[in-house]
């Protein structure tokens, strides 16, 4: 039997949203998909864009360093551009606002819904009065907290539009989970962290934070650990449980 947590043990819990809260990272994936398989066959860039990109190049990062990483892995730069690039633009920015038309259309389209068993986690958290926040690199983060319902349930929101704003690295650096404990005013060595990406938990760990969840949607539990989470789970209905590393 595996070793109870308590997370209203903690004085804050901080959330990715995408594949943590909601299952809005399919969404992503299938968007990135269609965004390089049409960027690719027009360039001719070799070999094809596959999911493993996506895991080590794009998750969790903020949506123009993911472009970068991307071309960057086949040997193509580009000018980076300007956010307000239009989606036709071949700059860094035009290519990424590009994949977020692709995102915005199905989210639109079908809506989204939280995992049922984040659900029971924050509803948890909300008994217990515990403060919890949504850390993600999305721009996107607030719209899709609205459609699924839960934006009410955070006090703090650091998202893509954040990071730009306030000049904080994308993840795998720590600024974005720090920017956040610090918004809570807690201190990240007694805050937890649930994550899905390996840069994600990457950051969190890098931050200090007193636990750090990974939940495998995909990417792999072994993975996870490595990059340095304290807890590996495959839906947040599990966290009434630990699973140590090796059991």
């Amino acid at each position: 039997m595996a070793e109870q947590i308590d997370l209203t043990a903690y004085d804050a819990v901080l959330f990715d949203l995408d594949g943590v809260l909601t299952p809005t990272a399919e969404v992503h994936m299938h968007a990135w998909q269609s965004l390089f398989d049409e960027l690719f066959a027009a360039w001719k860039i070799t070999p094809a864009y596959t999911d493993r990109d996506y895991y080590e190049h794009v998750d969790g990062k903020k949506r123009y360093d993911g472009v970068a990483a991307v071309l960057r892995s086949r040997s193509v730069e580009v000018r980076w551009g300007d956010p307000a690039d239009p989606p036709t633009a071949d700059t860094v920015c035009g290519i990424g606002n590009r994949k977020n038309g692709y995102f915005e259309a199905a989210l639109r389209a079908d809506g989204i819904a939280p995992y049922p068993g984040s659900l029971r986690v924050l509803d948890l958290l909300r008994e217990a009065g515990t403060p919890v926040a949504v850390v993600s690199s999305s721009k996107n983060a607030d719209e899709v907290l609205g459609v699924a319902g839960i934006r009410d349930r955070f006090v703090v929101v650091v998202d893509g539009v954040t990071a730009e704003r306030a000049a904080l690295a994308s993840k795998p650096a720590p600024d974005m989970f720090l920017a956040a404990a610090r918004m809570l005013q807690v201190e990240p060595s007694r805050a937890a962290a649930v994550e899905d990406a390996l840069s994600g938990v990457r950051s969190a760990a890098a931050g200090g934070f007193g636990l750090v969840i990974g939940v495998d949607r995909g990417v792999g539990a072994e993975a996870l650990w490595q990059a340095g989470a304290d807890l590996v789970v495959d839906d947040l209905a599990e966290l009434v449980e630990t699973r140590p590393h090796g059991s």
